[in-house]
């Protein structure tokens, strides 16, 4: 481990008192100075661009998830091909976190094999689960070797999802010191905060924090159940953050090709018994009819990023009846489509 990188795992009482306050003293070694924001070549030919809010960068309006194939155990073969394929296909936003893959980590590391050699292709932003100060530090240390990079453009707090990760996300010690020092000593570029579960949770946390972008679940079947779209949405905007949208076909369980056979009763996603309601066409175009800047779509093979690729390439906006007829189409399964909010 270099001198540099020790000093930057250091975590005393006066650091945390000045990263709080908003500066940290004294002058670190600043790897995200010495590099300019990403570019892939092929994006604008692709695909519509957007603004990624006020960090001035411009992304293609589908990203790739670092999900799926790409954090499955011992899938090298597949998920690696399926990265390098994203960004020859101008994809310049990948998603990922410490936590796909298990302990392993396999998301990262496969994701990490192509960053080896570019790098400067994609911004690339990546999580921390752990809701502490020095754990949130470490789990960064640790996805940078994984990711073969020296900075993240954006580094985000993971899956936040109650109040009590609020309180301690917040507390002394608490993980948004360690977004506030990586930041400082530019091992990362931007802040972030993603959620699934609960708009008021994530609501608070915007308000705390001027985080620069934010990744929030919202799929057609949105308004049917705690709607990130009608106060949270609106509150990014006018703060002018990225807005990254994701469960766009919710693991496939809105969409009429899901076969319930793959419902999986005992995991986080929860049962699926019948085949969703939409096409993936119908699923993607309602997230990018409203005000996002990507969305980031897990993908299992290159057939199905191609496909993706190609529905970003010819999208045009649904206007508002067009989005409520989905919304409508959604009723019937909207339970299996919003699996990841909170329902007791």
């Amino acid at each position: 481990m270099s001198s540099s990188r020790r000093e930057f795992l250091k975590s005393t009482t006066a650091i945390a008192a000045t990263v709080v306050a908003g500066s940290v003293a004294g002058s670190v070694v600043a790897p995200v100075a010495a590099h300019a924001l990403p570019m892939n070549a092929v994006t604008a030919d692709a695909m519509p661009t957007r603004n990624l809010g006020r960090t001035g960068y411009r992304t293609g309006i589908f990203s790739l998830g670092g999900q799926a194939a790409i954090e499955q155990p011992n899938n090298e073969a597949v998920a690696v091909p399926i990265v390098e394929r994203a960004i020859d296909m101008g994809i310049n936003y990948i998603d990922t976190a410490a936590q796909y893959g298990g302990t392993e980590r396999w998301s990262q590391r496969y994701i990490g094999q192509v960053m080896k050699t570019r790098r400067k292709e994609v911004y690339l932003a990546s999580k921390t689960h752990d809701r502490s100060r020095d754990g949130s530090l470490r789990l960064l240390e640790q996805s940078l070797k994984l990711l073969n990079t020296d900075h993240l453009d954006a580094w985000q707090l993971h899956h936040v999802t109650t109040q009590e990760d609020v309180d301690k996300i917040f507390e002394k010690g608490g993980a948004i010191e360690a977004l506030q020092q990586a930041r400082e000593q530019k091992m990362v570029r931007f802040l972030g905060v993603t959620g699934h579960a609960d708009p008021g949770v994530l609501m608070q946390c915007i308000e705390r924090f001027p985080f620069d972008q934010i990744l929030m679940a919202v799929n057609a079947a949105d308004p049917h159940h705690l709607s990130f779209q009608e106060k949270l949405l609106p509150m990014a905007v006018e703060k002018q953050m990225g807005i990254i949208g994701m469960k766009i076909p919710a693991r496939g369980r809105i969409l009429a090709s899901w076969d319930p056979k793959k419902a999986q009763e005992h995991s986080w996603e929860g049962g699926a018994p019948k085949p969703g309601t939409l096409n993936m066409k119908e699923a993607m175009y309602y997230t990018l009819s409203l005000s996002v800047s990507t969305v980031i779509i897990g993908c299992d093979s290159i057939a199905q990023l191609e496909e993706n690729v190609r529905l970003a390439r010819d999208f045009t906006p649904l206007n508002q009846t067009q989005l409520a007829g989905l919304t409508a189409k959604t009723e019937s399964c909207h339970k299996q489509a919003l699996f990841f909010r909170t329902w007791s």
